[in-house]
Parts: C-alpha cells; structure tokens; sequence
C-alpha cells in the first residue's frame, strides 16, 4: 500500500534510506520530520519497505520556474522487483505535479529505471541550482561533476524548455 508518510514513519524512513548507504545521501532525522509531508511510503505485511521524497529547488526571480527534485527513493531489499519503485515515484510525482513545475529531475544511479518513467539524461550543468543548494554539503563527493550520479529530467508542463 502506497500512502501520505506520517510521523510515526520517520524512523522507518530514515532506517530505509541508511540501508541504502551506498545509491543516497543520508538524511538526519530532524531533516526527515521536519519534512514528512513530502514523503510517501509502500507498507506491506504491517512493514515499511519503501519510501520516496521531493524538494523544490527555487529559480531566483523566476517562482514559476522552480524544479522539483525527486529523493530519497528506497525499497527494502527483500521487496525489490515488485514494482514498488515506479508506484513509488508515480505517487511523488502527483504531489509533485499540484505545484505545477516545469521539470522534475533526480540524480541516481539506476537511470535505467527513470528512463522507463520519461526521465531522459541531461547535463549536470542544466541543475546548477540543484548543485549549489544540495550537493554543496555532500558528503561523499568533493564536487559534484565527479558524482556518479546520472543527471535526468522529466518535463511536466507543455511549456518546459
């Protein structure tokens, strides 16, 4: 079941996105509460087995313009190959699409998976904003354009460049 995350899913969360060490950037648990209305979660079995988040990242003079990111994507090991990754992102991108942005984008190193939801690769320069507000505090890369991270972007509005 794909539903809103609530309070009590923090800790789940934050256990979820620690599990995955290696493919996301960790995320505090302050970080997670303070931003709970930006997640959703997959419950199976009376268990949290996936999660998924979004962060807007603003345009400076230009609000309507502002990018969504999606983040913090996770399934449980033992639940992965049952789809739970795309009813994942399809339930971010409806919360998403509310504020109407031009793009979504996200960084990740599955763009396979993107790819067979519209995302399509762009340069990282195109997310500079992104990159300056996020990766900037990155842990784990001492700049961003040596992350191996792929770049990709999905347009939501028909007027996107």
């Amino acid at each position: 079941m794909i539903r809103h995350a609530t309070l009590k899913d923090s800790i789940g969360i934050f256990e979820l996105i620690r599990a995955h060490r290696d493919d996301l950037i960790g995320r505090p648990l302050g970080d997670i509460i303070q931003n709970i209305d930006r997640f959703v979660v997959c419950e199976m079995d009376g268990k949290l087995v996936g999660c998924a988040s979004f962060q807007l990242w603003p345009e400076i003079g230009f609000p309507e313009r502002a990018t969504a990111e999606i983040q913090s994507v996770a399934v449980a090991e033992e639940y992965r190959r049952r789809h739970i990754g795309t009813e994942l992102i399809k339930a971010v991108m409806a919360k998403i699409k509310v504020f109407e942005p031009p793009h979504a984008i996200v960084l990740t190193f599955a763009p396979e998976f993107f790819s067979t939801l519209g995302f399509k690769v762009i340069p990282k320069t195109q997310i500079m904003h992104k990159l300056y507000m996020g990766c900037i505090n990155c842990t784990k890369h001492a700049n961003p354009f040596t992350c191996p991270e792929i770049a990709m972007s999905v347009n939501l509005r028909r007027d996107a460049d």
